[in-house]
């Protein structure tokens, strides 16, 4: 007797799953078996047991290796398989056992679910194996009939699926874990937004196929019945910036609207829209088709996650009016201390771009280009304690004059330095060193090179620029070029010399910054 006819030894009928009710519902990706065996009969017969089976609404698709060498192949081409039937006796006698550790330790896949079958259980007894290996199930040949073979297939389809749900369910907190703790950088709404996307997928239940390809979604921020598309997956994935109106069909329109007059989230067969006011912002939200019938609870468990969802939109929305208030503040006190005269309105502005391009062109983080950009405004704060007839003088300064504008820095670095915020230590630091030099003849502290930290040595070379390419009281403004001589003369001496090499290589960003902040008008 050959192990392909012990498969249906007791007469066990072939059984297949009640088709007219779940095939149709058969749009997702199917299930993945690989079958690895010596004897092609085996493979035929198993395909006989299980093909045209349907389990939650996915047929089953079949992958043959016909050795373990042939099997290392096909697993690392198929890292996506739910379950492995694998022969322990081919071309050693624990080649099958081989494979197992193959699969869990080289391949590193804990995930596909191994049914070790035998026709010799004297070659690999039952309790070493299940003690000794990864695996999942243990049969002989000769009770694996067709019924039981299918009763272990879709048992280890369960734990598969089970496995898949708890991976997307930790990705997805994951991503939105990340999001809170980034909330300073500028997409960090879209990346929250797309975490809520792969949390509602893993709450709705989908599986790991339908992520992205059968399951289209996408969130969305509704501005004055505007409604602007943050993040979306499957067909919605390119759609990201869009306006709904323009890229999506009338009947999600208009369930994106009953959603909005309603003010709830909606169940609509297949379809779920999650609806998340921010008091005073936006109202967010998530449009989702490609649901498995849902239960109550499953229902119940989406409606506290929106729950949730809700409230941490209104703090990134809140957190987002924090910095936005914030940096309004420190511009203002800048232009404060600078707009005594109309000609300057816009010269903290410019310093501030100007800084962060510097910054980002010098490999300095995102975080960090952003934290001088909103420090360098207030680079001369300090000068609140020099006199008028000083700042406004329209000719040039005496030496006695000039030894009394030399403490507006020491003055800035008092005002802020007293507050432990990240920020106002920045600017800070921006006040005390942006008159240092290169060579060591700045002050108020004379620092020379790396002494000098990089936020000071940026702002210098930020506020000399657009003091020299702008009018001022006591002065024209020069033409471009004669600025570029300058500073190229001045490269190692009063600037970092590898700032002045940016500023010179990526000149025409700089005049773009001066062309969107011109001196006199407000902006």
């Amino acid at each position: 007797m050959s192990d392909s006819d012990l498969l249906f030894e007791d007469g066990d009928a072939i059984a297949f799953a009640d088709e007219t009710a779940e095939a149709a519902e058969s749009t997702f990706a199917p299930w993945k078996i690989i079958i690895i065996d010596d004897e092609k009969d085996v493979h035929t017969i198993t395909r006989m047991a299980l093909e045209g089976t349907i389990f939650e609404g996915r047929e089953m698709v079949f992958v043959s290796a016909y050795s373990a060498r042939e099997a290392k192949t096909v697993l690392e081409r198929h890292g996506d398989a739910a379950v492995a039937l694998l022969d322990v006796v081919m071309e050693e006698k624990d080649s099958g056992l081989n494979l197992v550790r193959h699969i869990r330790e080289t391949l590193g896949n804990s995930m596909i679910r191994i049914i070790l079958r035998t026709g010799r259980p004297g070659e690999a007894p039952e309790r070493r194996v299940i003690s000794e290996y990864d695996i999942n199930d243990y049969k002989e040949k000769s009770e694996l009939t067709a019924q039981r073979l299918y009763s272990s297939v879709i048992t280890a389809l369960r734990s598969y699926r089970d496995l898949r749900t708890i991976e997307k369910n930790r990705r997805g907190l994951e991503q939105i874990i990340r999001s809170s703790a980034g909330l300073f950088e500028v997409q960090s709404l879209r990346t929250f937004a797309r975490g809520v996307l792969i949390q509602v997928l893993s709450l709705l239940n989908l599986d790991e196929s339908s992520l992205y390809i059968q399951a289209s979604g996408f969130t969305a921020a509704c501005v004055e019945n505007a409604i602007t598309i943050l993040a979306g997956t499957g067909k919605f994935e390119d759609l990201v910036d869009r306006p709904a109106g323009e890229v999506v069909s009338e009947d999600i329109l208009h369930l994106l609207g009953r959603a909005l007059t309603e003010r709830r989230c909606i169940f609509d067969g297949p379809t779920f829209v999650g609806y998340y006011p921010v008091e005073g912002g936006p109202t967010n939200l998530l449009y989702m088709r490609g649901c498995r019938r849902l239960s109550e609870f499953d229902k119940d468990l989406i409606r506290i996650f929106s729950t949730n969802v809700a409230i941490a939109f209104e703090n990134i929305h809140l957190n987002r009016e924090i910095i936005e208030t914030q940096k309004e503040v420190i511009l203002t006190l800048g232009e404060v201390v600078e707009n005594r005269s109309r000609e300057m309105m816009n010269h903290v502005r410019r310093v501030a771009e100007f800084s962060y391009l510097l910054a980002i062109k010098y490999g300095m983080e995102d975080k960090d280009a952003e934290m001088l950009r909103l420090a360098s405004p207030m680079h001369d704060v300090g000068k609140v304690g020099i006199p008028d007839a000083i700042l406004m003088k329209p000719g040039n300064l005496t030496p006695e004059e000039f030894e009394k504008i030399i403490p507006h820095t020491t003055i800035g670095h008092c005002i802020l330095n007293k507050s432990r915020r990240e920020l106002m230590e920045a600017a800070a630091i921006v006040a005390q060193q942006h008159h240092e030099k290169w060579d060591g003849t700045g002050y108020p502290q004379g620092l020379r090179e790396e002494q000098i930290h990089i936020f000071g040595r940026i702002t210098c070379l930020a506020d000399v620029f657009d003091a020299l390419t702008h009018r001022r009281i006591y002065k024209d403004a020069w033409p471009l070029e004669q600025v570029l001589t300058l500073i190229r003369r001045e490269r190692g001496r009063h600037f970092d010399p590898a700032l002045v090499d940016l500023l010179m290589e990526n000149i025409d960003d700089f005049q773009a910054v001066n062309a969107r902040f011109p001196d006199g008008r407000a902006n």
